[in-house]
């Protein structure tokens, strides 16, 4: 049996920089994302800030499933993220830096198995490898009528 996964959304365009979210195939409520000033309004997070929520979101749940294998019961943890943005040599905006904290709520003696859990929860987080690693990506641009007007990638 295959491991392969894949799924789908829809980015819909509301209003100026304004999409609204689809998760195609789910119950998962449709969210909407919009650019920083100048460009947007800020009324809705960036694709900036998605990327660096998914990484602190994979991170944490990783951390917790971890811990939960090693039957401990952790109460609430909190994770700060702090992106850096920075203009390559073409002098393009990029997220250049991710820098992740997470608090767990107990004193590390209160955990089983602490270390060899933090030594491991990091290769499971899905988001955080793909990012570290790169990941390949296709665009594709179609007209009105279904025309392919660009296509890059190489996959």
């Amino acid at each position: 049996m295959s491991e392969t996964q894949a799924f789908t959304l829809t980015l819909t365009q509301e209003s100026d920089y304004v999409f609204r979210i689809e998760f195609d195939d789910t119950a998962i409520p449709a969210l909407h994302t919009d650019e920083s000033a100048p460009l947007g309004n800020d009324s809705g997070p960036n694709p900036s800030r998605m990327l660096v929520a998914a990484v602190a979101n994979c991170l944490s749940a990783s951390l917790l499933f971890s811990l939960r294998k090693y039957k401990n019961t952790p109460g609430t943890i909190v994770t700060r993220a702090r992106a850096t943005l920075d203009r390559n040599e073409q002098k393009r905006l990029r997220v250049t830096h991710i820098d992740v904290v997470i608090q767990l709520p107990d004193a590390a003696a209160d955990y089983a198995q602490i270390e060899r859990l933090l030594q491991q929860f990091e290769n499971f987080c899905v988001v955080t490898e793909s990012v570290r690693h790169g990941v390949a990506v296709d665009v594709s641009v179609r007209d009105g009528n279904g025309a392919t007007l660009h296509a890059s990638g190489g996959s």
